[in-house]
């Protein structure tokens, strides 16, 4: 890459969490992880500091959601794992990351650290209230991590959602300040647009990949049933602009399919 004057930007964590720490773990359920990872990663900053200037902590971190054992190492299957389990996990991934970032400036300055989400709107089904507020609450599950990256502390509205489900995430010492340690960028995939409804369940519901959900009537589908929506990407870079004024990386928005050619899902804007 340096030999064709290409920046290369590295993706510390890719959905590749060493099946040992998954197996006597269960991942990132379990704090010692955090150790384990500022290990690792202080070994390839030390390394490549003078190749690589752009990081990313964790690919679609939000994904651990929907995906927990490819994402965070979590062996318990979806089936058995509570709320209170997922989210501790999601906190030690995020404690992970800002500490981290901390470790990678204090190793060189200069480094740009970024976080990497999986992003995607989300539009009601109908005009009803109810259908309405549906859209922030989806909404807020993908936020809240792009939130606590950019603004160093919890939002409040996932606080309660937490109190809601009997969530109680506990807190190491130093955990706040540690949250604190915020990126230099936020980067995104993007492939598709979400529908969501009060009651989900009135409606058909999709499944493409590990993403789905209520179809929307409004577009096509792509060969893996995500909605083809070009709007979508412009929806996103708006809110991610307005809401943390930080350089935005789109990088994940290929095609879905056997091919490379997807103009379908192009669209132009004019006058903005």
């Amino acid at each position: 890459m340096a030999k064709y004057n290409i920046e290369p930007l590295v993706t510390l964590s890719h959905y590749e969490m060493p099946l040992n720490l998954a197996r006597e773990y269960n991942g990132w359920t379990n704090r010692k992880i955090i150790g384990f990872y500022e290990n690792y990663v202080r070994t390839i900053f030390k390394r490549y500091k003078d190749k690589v200037k752009y990081w990313l902590t964790f690919n679609e971190v939000n994904s651990v959601l929907h995906a927990p054992f490819m994402l965070g190492g979590i062996a318990t299957p979806m089936e058995g794992l509570s709320k209170q389990e997922l989210y501790q996990a999601v906190h030690h991934e995020l404690v992970g990351s800002a500490s981290i970032t901390k470790i990678g400036h204090e190793i060189k300055p200069e480094f740009k650290i970024g976080c990497m989400v999986l992003a995607m709107p989300a539009y009601g089904m109908t005009a009803t209230p109810l259908d309405q507020l549906a859209v922030p609450e989806f909404e807020n599950q993908n936020y809240l991590f792009s939130d606590i990256h950019a603004r160093g502390k919890y939002p409040n509205y996932i606080k309660y959602y937490f109190k809601d489900n009997g969530i109680e995430i506990q807190f190491s010492p130093g955990d706040d300040e540690i949250l604190k340690n915020t990126v230099n960028f936020i980067s995104f995939s993007y492939a598709m647009s979400e529908a969501t409804a009060h009651n989900p369940e009135d409606y058909k519901v999709v499944k493409g990949n590990i993403l789905g959900g209520v179809e929307n009537p409004y577009l096509e589908k792509s060969e893996w049933g995500w909605a083809i929506d070009p709007i979508g990407l412009r929806l996103v870079l708006d809110d991610f602009y307005d809401s943390y004024q930080l350089p935005l990386f789109i990088v994940e928005n290929g095609p879905d399919g056997p091919t490379v050619e997807d103009d379908y899902r192009m669209i132009t804007f004019k006058n903005t």
